[in-house]
């Protein structure tokens, strides 16, 4: 037997691949389908079955197209109701990949139609546990994503989940090795660990929720301090259970090379948002006016999620050169597919064309400390609440770029301001977003809060209560 944990960075998320004896099937696989067909041709298997642990929210599977590609059976857990062909299995229905097992364990709680998946060996033995997301490494799934479609309230859909995690999870030996479908970065939980493999034994020894006296503190625990998801959950959902357009088409669609007048005349004409993907340090010093940078090298498709609310829109990229691919691929994977072209040669051949271009005040840490006055300067701080309460600048106002459009109109444009997160990443989306609406009136800090942090500028580091700007 082979296990294969295929675990995705910045979406936090970890798909698998098992084979025996000829057989494969994988579970939870990402949009692009090429990675697992060459590892069923490398390793010369059939691909048996594809799972899916439930309908995602953060991310679009490749169940569709994978099986078209191979002819494998999409497998769901009981209750599911996708609009295309599928396997919808019976809690503790077997199936035989090769010489080992899998065994249906059918546990709502996060959704109506989670399941997870047991492996079990050639020898009889149960081995490992694909948790989706019922159970996460330091948590459990958030019990709020399905409570609008499936019309419950999130402490009801709480207690399913205990009672799935305690009937079905719980009872196994704990020897049984969790393979989650998400780690630490992933909307879906709000404590996770950032190891990607563990024990069940260990789980009950350091999960907050597991250790829960009883179900009314369980449910209390897990409810406590959700934030609202992300706009584009709901809308991945729908791709997931209804189908989408294969991702080569998008892939097709998206590689549409545009030179510099043929791209502003489709920004001019076609409503697109323009995304450039370069780094923030890049973007700073010269980017196409309204354009909004989300680099490829961070958080990339979880922030494009964030911030852009439809993955309908229709979007022009501005990449490093021979990044293009990437950026689709990146994008579709959170169901952003209406790609429709990109700058040939990138920014330089905007440059090249005369084009106009829009820049970034940004200064070093360094100059924000000589001129930094701690009654007088304002500054904004976008990275999470728990970041700002740990230490922040004096004085300084939280708010979180996940916000931006409910504080954004708070802002007095007449009024400066400086801005950062811990790194640079996150304070040039926001600096973008805001020059693209017409506020100019800030200074950027180049390396944000660590930069900061390492000069003579003031911080409070012990923990308070958010300042609020007006």
């Amino acid at each position: 037997m082979k296990l294969e944990q295929i675990y995705t960075g910045c979406l936090a998320q970890g798909a698998y691949y098992i084979s025996s004896n000829g057989e494969a099937a994988i579970i939870d696989p990402l949009r692009e389908t090429q990675p697992y067909l060459d590892r069923l041709k490398k390793d010369q298997v059939k691909l048996r079955y594809i799972f899916e642990t439930h309908f995602h929210a953060d991310f679009v599977s490749g169940h569709i197209d994978l099986s078209k590609k191979t002819n494998a059976p999409i497998v769901f857990g009981p209750t599911a109701k996708p609009e295309f062909g599928a396997v919808i299995a019976e809690d503790n229905e077997v199936f035989n990949i090769g010489d080992v097992k899998i065994k249906v364990l059918h546990t709502p709680g996060h959704t109506m139609e989670s399941s997870c998946y047991l492996l079990i060996d050639e020898n009889g033995k149960e081995t490992a546990l694909f948790s989706g997301d019922t159970l996460f490494l330091g948590d459990v799934g958030r019990p709020d994503l399905a409570q609008k479609s499936a019309n419950m309230s999130k402490e009801y859909l709480a207690g399913l989940l205990y009672d799935s995690i305690n009937n079905k999870i719980l009872p196994l030996a704990d020897d049984v090795i969790i393979y989650p479908a998400h780690g630490a970065g992933s909307a879906c939980g709000k404590n996770m660990m950032k190891e990607t493999v563990d024990t069940l034994g260990n789980q009950k020894k350091t999960n907050y929720a597991l250790k829960q006296p009883d179900k009314d503190s369980f449910i209390k625990a897990v409810t406590d301090g959700l934030l609202p998801p992300p706009a584009y959950f709901g809308m991945n959902v729908a791709m997931n259970k209804k189908g989408y357009d294969s991702f080569d088409e998008v892939l097709k669609h998206g590689l549409n090379a545009l030179d510099a007048d043929a791209f502003e005349l489709a920004a001019e004409t076609t409503g697109a948002l323009i995304l450039d993907t370069r780094s923030n340090k890049d973007f700073a010093t010269g980017f196409i006016p309204r354009s909004i940078n989300i680099g490829l090298t961070g958080d990339f498709a979880p922030w494009v999620g964030a911030m852009i609310v439809d993955v309908k829109q229709p979007i022009l990229l501005v990449t490093d050169q021979g990044k293009e691919e990437e950026a689709v691929t990146r994008l579709s994977r959170v169901g952003f597919d209406n790609v429709i072209g990109y700058l040939e040669n990138g920014f330089p051949a905007w440059e090249y064309a005369g084009k106009e271009f829009d820049a970034v005040v940004r200064i070093s840490a360094e100059q924000f400390a000589h001129e930094f006055k701690p009654e007088k300067s304002v500054v904004f701080d976008v990275r999470k609440e728990s970041e700002y309460l740990a230490e922040h600048v004096e004085n300084a106002y939280n708010k979180p770029l996940a916000y931006i459009n409910d504080w954004i109109g708070e802002i007095d444009p007449d009024k400066h301001f400086y801005l950062h997160c811990a790194g640079g990443y996150r304070s040039m989306i926001a600096a973008s977003i805001l020059q693209s609406r017409g506020i100019r009136n800030f200074t950027e800090i180049a390396g944000g809060f660590a930069a900061i942090a390492r000069t003579s500028t003031p911080v409070t580091t012990f923990a308070c209560q958010s300042k609020v700007y007006n």
